[in-house]
């Protein structure tokens, strides 16, 4: 029997899968895959059963029931032998669920293995040439959602203390949560002036980023249009080149 393969896709250019993932992808016989894995890495597979898995923003179907759809199309793929890959956008262990297929796996002693993918808040940086760590300035990166934009207080506090500190944070699925994030971050740091990234779309033809600072941002973001997904980072600057691909990314800068 084969190993159930649980990849991360990465943010969507194939040429930043791991060399591992592109394997299995391309040998696998049935891809159960996410919303945002891209259609040139789904290309990559020319024979397999590509079956949809995903959910978009503000789909309210019930979690539970289709985690466990999910759960039970690995086990009858896996037993009739078919080389099984789980794709997921990113990271499979960065807000990609793979915690809760692995612990259905090792429940029914299903054999799996879990491939890494660049989550996107890396790619965004090495891309667009966004210190997230360095010397003298951030000592780390914290990778936290606002998918719920409900943070308690003391959630609050250790996310904004990082930043007030002049470490860097990155913010998952915020761009509708925005509104909420935004003034809870300037109330503790009490800075308008820090640096705020946004960007669409990391690593695609459509890549695009808006920069701004904790008391611009939602404006800018507001009129930029921004596609989702976006990953929001928060801390650093963007080392400026005339070497950018301007094909591939628009860069929309406010002081």
């Amino acid at each position: 029997m084969h190993k159930i393969a649980i990849l991360g896709a990465g943010p969507g250019d194939p040429d930043l899968l791991t060399v591992k993932a592109s394997r299995l992808i391309k040998e696998a016989d049935i891809i159960l895959h996410d919303n945002l894995v891209s259609d040139e890495i789904l290309k990559l597979n020319t024979h397999g059963t590509k079956i949809y898995v995903g959910r978009k923003f503000g789909d309210q179907s019930n979690q539970i029931d289709r985690q466990e759809a999910i759960n039970v199309l690995l086990h009858k793929h896996h037993n009739k032998g078919e080389r099984v890959v789980r794709l997921k956008s990113g990271d499979p262990y960065i807000y990609g669920r793979a915690a809760e297929e692995a612990r259905y796996l090792t429940k029914h002693k299903v054999p799996f293995e879990v491939v890494p993918g660049i989550t996107a808040a890396i790619a965004a940086a090495n891309n667009l040439n966004i210190p997230i760590t360095e010397r003298n300035h951030s000592n780390a990166m914290l990778i936290c959602t606002a998918h719920t934009a409900d943070y308690s207080f003391e959630q609050l506090n250790g996310i904004a203390h990082m930043l007030k500190a002049g470490n860097t944070i990155s913010i998952y699925m915020g761009l509708k949560s925005l509104h909420r994030i935004i003034p809870k971050l300037l109330d503790v740091c009490q800075d308008e002036n820090i640096p705020v990234n946004a960007i669409s779309n990391v690593s695609r033809t459509n890549q695009k980023i808006v920069t701004g600072t904790l008391g611009t941002i939602e404006k800018i973001v507001a009129s930029a249009s921004l596609e989702m997904p976006v990953v929001f980072i928060i801390g650093a600057t963007p080392i400026q080149s005339n070497e950018l691909n301007k094909d591939q990314i628009f860069v929309e800068r406010h002081s």
